[in-house]
């Protein structure tokens, strides 16, 4: 093997690894909507979004035909999924959040549609779907900030105040070491 094919290789697994680990993020809202059985400071625009953003880019691997793609958004789309079923399960509030999810599958749906159906070159499609998974991935990372409008108008922060940047949330130190840093009092209430 080559010394670029190693590299790559390598490359790849930490992204695949790093991606993964991303998706997971979730997993602690997750578990808590279930052990409450509410859905209460917990968001439900970054589940929809990195969703969509998960269905875009797997319908981008699969045109490029490419196994990494399609492996990571694969995973990241059923994970996304449950957290939205379990969201829609324990949400008060239905009607806004299919109305949110319909929105943005229809979006999705005429994006695909348009891809599909009215691109004729494979080679302008992939270009053209790159830069439409693109603007997706910007609106999953910008997601989490609808916490601050809600934060503006005096309403409570979410249950996790790190959930704002939540794509990296995984990177953190768990949270029995981060106790035992010292921090300002007044932000030992968020830990």
């Amino acid at each position: 093997m080559e010394t670029g094919g190693v590299a790559d290789t390598l490359l790849s697994g930490a992204c695949v690894l790093f991606t993964l680990g991303m998706f997971s993020t979730g997993l602690s809202d997750l578990r808590h909507m279930r052990m409450t059985r509410r859905v209460d400071n917990v968001q439900f625009l970054p589940f929809l979004t990195t969703d969509v953003n998960n269905l875009s880019w797997l319908s981008y691997g699969t045109l490029k035909r490419d196994g990494t793609l399609i492996v990571v958004n694969g995973v990241g789309a059923v994970l996304q999924t449950s957290y939205i079923l379990v969201y829609l399960h324990y949400c008060p509030r239905k009607r806004a959040v299919l109305l949110q999810t319909a929105a943005l599958l229809g979006v999705l749906l005429l994006g695909f549609g348009y891809f599909w159906l009215l691109v004729p070159s494979t080679e302008a499609r992939l270009q053209q779907l790159g830069l439409f998974c693109s603007v997706f991935t910007i609106s999953m990372y910008l997601s989490p900030l609808t916490d601050l409008r809600s934060l503006y108008h005096g309403a409570q922060p979410s249950r996790n105040p790190r959930q704002l940047h939540s794509p990296l949330a995984f990177l953190e130190v768990p949270s029995g070491a981060r106790q035992e840093l010292s921090a300002p009092t007044n932000l030992r209430q968020f830990t």
